[in-house]
């Protein structure tokens, strides 16, 4: 047994090989060991793309350590290749003297011809510069099913079971909570879940009794964690959950209009199953649809809420710009993607910065929440719902794919230590006119925010007119003079600049840095792990990020 403070693995597979599947329960493992992990999914935009070929290579990396770290890494220690082509997509990536586990029943003649190996990797020594374990995975795994009543595509299915296996016994992780999970996923197919279980097991016992695995690897858990209730979460699964205990500290009922589209649709998929605590999900024709039933909800009285990605912004512009108008808290969740237009949907990009801060017409300034990390996507969510609701406001929050299928351990937060997010509705007349009548202005302002007041329709005396034509200052009339245009303009602008923020924390441990290194959302973590690596070579750096 050798011990070691980190590792890099990555998972590599056809589509539908479960590369996914295989890379998250190895990291659930991980994180029940007490490891700190960073993960990075990664998989084509294609539905299916053509099976053996580069397109179609789905990969799932995992770094885990003993100390605290910071990113999925960028050089795998381990590639497990099921053919050619995850071999073939993902040697570029790896180090001399890296572990290289090959499916050897996948590299067929014609498998390896269709990405361009003219002759077989495994026996023309291209490869002398890795260990090279070559492993049966598809016969060893049917071999280990034939109890079962499986026909022979449905037994090759479990192969990537077995590869959990056989890496779970490499690195001592433990085996009850992917047993437990295989046994529950396939609770109404019993002999599937036994069959994945067997190959599970297979795996396990390849890895103890082969001679091709003589060492096996520790990595100690992480002792940094501050003390607590952990779990491994995703940012995009942290986001829900921070939008669904803004709600519950809002006292609101939560409504989402959405539209699917990738990285944001897992957002939509988890909010629909939380209806027991007052969340409704609208599953919109459209992202025009989308944004404007989470207008109307904010209108409503709701925490109205609606998840994009890029193309789905440009599409939400107009309606973005009327929630600036009439001053309704909204957030607006971009996870963001490359482009342009459909761009690369699978692949992370901070691609919307500047389409989030001036992309749309007029003046409609609106401010940007980003998150740093998965787990900080949780916090973040709270945050923008608080600017929105204290604000009356749409709030932009910019997460990116590269956060939203990553993943690291989050402490779960204890109730109280969640912010109260309480809103006061307009319970009736506001505003004494000159002839003293009791009356209720729609744009009379917060003295302290500029916020207007949050009328539910159907109040009693607080009917008053919405929609995108410029209002009255006050009374919230159509207006079209030019000097309460400029005065509404100058104060839409004054309530976003007056936004009260925490103040920017600058690391700087000796106060010598000459040089400041400054990033925002999802470039926390190579941005961090740079600069601890100058830091150790005795340089000087101070570091700064904004949210």
């Amino acid at each position: 047994v050798r011990r070691l403070d980190r590792v890099i693995i990555r998972f590599a597979g056809d589509s539908g090989d479960g590369m996914q599947l295989t890379g998250d329960r190895f990291t659930s493992e991980t994180a029940s060991f007490g490891n700190d992990l960073s993960t990075l999914p990664n998989f084509p935009a294609e539905i299916r793309a053509p099976a053996g070929t580069l397109p179609g290579v789905s990969s799932f990396q995992l770094h885990f350590a003993d100390h605290d770290i910071l990113t999925p890494g960028d050089a795998p220690n381990v590639l497990v290749a099921m053919n050619p082509a995850a071999l073939k997509a993902n040697i570029g990536d790896l180090p001399r003297g890296a572990e290289i586990i090959v499916n050897t029943d996948e590299f067929t003649k014609r498998a390896m011809q269709k990405v361009g190996y003219d002759a077989s990797p495994l026996e023309d020594g291209s490869l002398d510069g890795y260990h090279l374990h070559p492993v049966p995975l598809t016969t060893l795994t049917v071999e280990a099913l034939k109890e079962f009543d499986l026909t022979r595509k449905e037994a090759e299915r479990s192969k990537n079971m077995f590869a959990l296996g056989l890496l779970s016994w490499m690195y001592h992780r433990p085996t009850e909570g992917t047993e437990k999970f295989l046994r529950s996923k396939f609770a109404k197919k019993p002999d599937i879940a036994a069959a994945n279980i067997a190959a599970f097991r297979a795996g396990w016992n390849f890895g103890e009794t082969t001679e091709d695995f003589a060492v096996s690897y520790e990595v100690a858990p992480a002792a940094a964690f501050p003390p607590g209730v952990y779990r491994n979460i995703s940012g995009n699964l942290a986001l829900s959950y921070g939008l669904i205990a803004a709600s519950r500290q809002a006292d609101l009922p939560l409504f989402l209009g959405s539209y699917p589209i990738t990285p944001a649709s897992d957002i939509l998929h988890e909010l629909s199953r939380h209806k027991n605590f007052g969340v409704r999900t609208f599953q919109a024709e459209d992202e025009i649809a989308g944004i404007g039933a989470a207008l109307g909800a904010a209108f409503g009285g709701s925490l109205a809420v609606t998840t994009t990605s890029g193309p789905g912004v440009a599409l939400k512009s107009e309606t973005i710009g009327l929630a600036v108008s009439l001053e309704l808290p909204l957030l607006v969740v971009d996870i963001q993607r490359g482009g342009p237009s459909t761009g690369l949907p699978t692949k992370t990009e901070q691609a919307d910065l500047l389409q989030a801060m001036y992309g749309r017409n007029g003046e409609a300034p609106v401010p940007v929440v980003a998150p740093r990390t998965p787990a900080d996507c949780f916090d973040a969510a709270l945050e923008a719902a608080r600017i929105a609701l204290a604000y009356r406001t749409p709030v932009f929050l910019l997460s990116d794919g590269y956060l939203a299928n990553g993943s690291e351990p989050w402490r779960i937060p204890e109730l109280e230590e969640l912010p109260d997010l309480t809103v006061q509705f307009a319970q009736g007349p506001n505003h004494t006119t000159a002839d003293g009548a009791e009356v209720f202005w729609p744009y009379k302002r917060d003295p302290h925010t500029l916020a207007r007041p949050w009328a539910v329709p159907g109040t009693p005396g607080l009917e008053h007119r919405i929609g995108g034509i410029e209002k009255q200052d006050g009374t919230g009339n159509i207006s079209y003079d030019p000097a309460n245009h400029d005065f509404m303009v100058r104060t839409r602008q004054a309530k976003v600049d007056g936004i009260t923020v925490p103040d920017l924390d600058v690391d700087d441990p000796d106060g010598t840095a000459r040089l400041l290194v400054l990033g925002w959302g999802s470039t926390y973590g190579p941005i961090t792990a740079a600069v601890r690596r100058l830091r150790k070579a005795g340089q000087p750096v101070a570091q700064a990020h904004l949210r």
